[in-house]
């Protein structure tokens, strides 16, 4: 009877045998299969546990992440009532903390509360400046008319009148005068003008000063260096005198908020002597 005829069966060939070190080889790739496979499982069951979490609707889950409350908090984090007994230092920087807030609230509050008071004028904050502020007075000496071509001005408009300082100083360019800055400059002052220089333009000011028509034009004498002038035009400012009527004769400055009663040679000829105006503060300069 031959291989393959019937009731016999085939001849099935023996394995190869491996050799020791093939035998080892195929064992470590054997092992690093499983490794591989049992590392995919952990990470499928990882992802699988993340799906069920995101798509969780318990409250405590949030976007696959577990949130911890204000109970798991406390039972963290338990209230110790002797705590500040037991342990001083800290007691000690709890209270200097506390100290410390209190005197910065107090120096917040004290701060806003003298910016109020700076802002409505009731408390005046010195610089500590060596130079000592100018003290308000009138000058008592008599001034000659100088020549209005040797008076610089500054001609500024506190009222709601428009154009009123641009319209004066072409008046005064037109006399002769050197019209340095023309613009909007608010004062306190109520009377028809006020006038201000310093030690060097109070002849320019007394020239001024006789320009002006009307009574109650005062005179404001400021720190500055030069020789100019600032003439303030208020509400009640009318015009200036007419050329040939303005008088050049020496005389002093005209200044109602010391003078009740402004002497004749300080007012324009024919003009009544108003009663003394409220006292203004000092325009900037």
């Amino acid at each position: 009877m031959t291989e393959g005829t019937p009731g016999i069966p085939p001849r099935i060939p023996p394995k190869p045998r491996l050799s020791p070190k093939d035998l080892h080889r195929q064992q470590a790739k054997d092992e690093r299969a499983a490794a591989r496979a049992a590392e995919q499982a952990v990470k499928d069951a990882k992802f699988e546990q993340r799906q069920a979490l995101k798509h969780s609707t318990d409250i405590t889950v949030f976007n696959g992440h577990h949130v911890i409350g204000a109970r798991q908090l406390k039972e963290a984090f338990p209230d110790d009532p002797d705590d500040a007994v037991e342990n001083p230092v800290r007691f000690r920087h709890q209270l200097v903390h506390g100290i410390t807030l209190t005197v910065l609230a107090a120096v917040l509050v004290a701060a806003v509360v003298l910016a109020v008071l700076v802002s409505r004028g009731q408390l005046k904050i010195f610089a500590g400046d060596s130079t000592a502020a100018p003290t308000p007075h009138c000058p008592t000496g008599t001034f000659d008319y100088p020549a209005n071509g040797t008076v610089h001005v500054n001609v500024y408009n506190s009222t709601r009148r428009e154009g009123l300082a641009t319209g004066v100083a072409d008046q005064l360019a037109q006399r002769g005068y050197l019209v340095d800055s023309v613009k909007n400059k608010a004062t306190n002052y109520r009377g028809t003008a006020v006038v201000v220089s310093g030690t060097k333009g109070q002849g320019a000011a007394f020239n001024l000063q006789r320009n002006v028509a009307g009574a109650g034009t005062d005179y404001v004498q400021d720190d500055r260096s030069d020789a100019t002038v600032d003439i303030y035009l208020t509400s009640s400012y009318t015009d200036l005198v007419a050329p040939p009527l303005v008088d050049q004769t020496p005389g002093q400055l005209s200044c109602p908020r010391f003078s009740p009663t402004p002497s004749a040679t300080t007012t324009a000829p024919g003009s009544v002597p108003a009663p003394a105006a409220p006292a203004p503060a000092v325009p900037a300069p």
